[in-house]
């Protein structure tokens, strides 16, 4: 264990002051998704606060506010948007925890767990249904173009995830791919929505799309790397869930790739046909760690949120800048 918490980074860059900062702005999201999560059909808000309560920074809504106000927005027309993006995040994460069997969300029973499939399926839709409504409602039909091809994406993403489970040959290249639909296409959306609503120009907008691309891809790979590096506690989660359900994440990839064939009747038995023992997982995690396949991730990570941080170039240097920055580096510096 000593050996796999060494190969994550120790120093955590805060973000509390772009919390702060913009604490204002989340307190108007937040009122707004927990009146727009009721319904007269008691087992929907019941649901929705079961997962939407359970914690969370609310990185996306966040990242949402923060892009307007860096655009230069100076009242709360990005409100409803960083709503909308909640709820399809939500929503994308009822139906991931179902298709996946998940057990834990955000260090809580999944939802599935507790009110079975079909409702936690059917509320991800009712989610879904209100971020539509709340995109109407702003009246943007570029955000609103924005947001909607998103979540095309990222059903996308899923699907192009689940035809390739299991698979040991997936190349980085295929893998990167899913991710940046699955995952840090809803960064780059809530960024370039929020600069939209701030009323940012063309390259402002590019430029906070980018930024949000990248991050969103730092930040899943540090998670791909924290399930074989960190604890539960930390990651609200079962550590090894992604080994426990086969996935193919970017450190078993490249650890299959730098075992070579000494190696192959394990990975084959225990991701590609999924016959685990309950040792099972420690030895993966100290090949993954062995083969520098965990630093190699958590390097990549640092890559993407470098570049993250010099797409904000176009901005001058204040406060909400230096906020996005911070953000960048806490996505790729969370603790085991």
């Amino acid at each position: 264990m000593d050996v796999v918490k060494a190969a994550i980074p120790h120093r955590q860059p805060s973000i509390d002051r772009l919390v702060e900062l913009a604490s204002s702005d989340m307190s108007g999201v937040d009122a707004i998704i927990r009146g727009r999560m009721q319904s007269p059909v008691s087992v929907i808000p019941a649901l929705a606060d079961h997962i939407i309560d359970a914690g969370g920074k609310r990185l996306r809504p966040l990242l949402a506010v923060v892009a307007a106000r860096l655009a230069g927005a100076r009242g709360d027309s990005s409100l409803k948007l960083a709503a909308a993006v909640e709820f399809i995040h939500t929503a994308t994460l009822l139906h991931d925890d179902v298709v996946d069997g998940s057990r834990l969300r955000r260090g809580k029973v999944a939802a599935h767990l507790i009110w079975g499939a079909p409702s936690s399926v059917l509320v991800g839709d009712f989610l879904f249904a209100r971020a539509f409504e709340l995109m109407v409602e702003t009246g943007s039909m570029r955000a609103m173009d924005i947001l909607a091809r998103a979540s095309r994406v990222i059903a996308e993403g899923e699907v192009l995830q689940l035809t390739r489970a299991h698979d040991l040959g997936l190349s980085q290249a295929t893998y990167l791919e899913i991710i940046s639909a699955k995952t840090a296409e809803l960064f780059a959306a809530a960024a370039e929505a929020g600069a939209v609503a701030g009323g940012a120009s063309a390259a402002q907008c590019a430029a906070l799309r980018a930024y949000g691309l990248n991050l969103g891809l730092a930040f899943q790979l540090a998670d791909d790397a924290l399930d074989y590096g960190g604890v539960t506690e930390t990651l609200g989660k079962n550590a090894g869930d992604d080994f426990r359900e086969g996935k193919a994440t970017l450190p078993l990839l490249l650890a299959i790739a730098r075992t070579g064939p000494r190696e192959v009747d394990f990975w084959e038995r225990a991701i590609g046909r999924k016959e685990q023992t309950d040792a099972d997982f420690r030895r993966a995690r100290e090949l993954i760690v062995g083969a520098g396949a965990l630093e190699a991730t958590l390097d990549l990570a640092a890559e993407y949120a470098e570049n993250a941080k010099a797409a904000l170039a176009v901005f001058p240097g204040n406060e909400w800048r230096h906020g996005l920055e911070s953000l960048a580096d806490f996505s790729v510096s969370r603790r085991a």
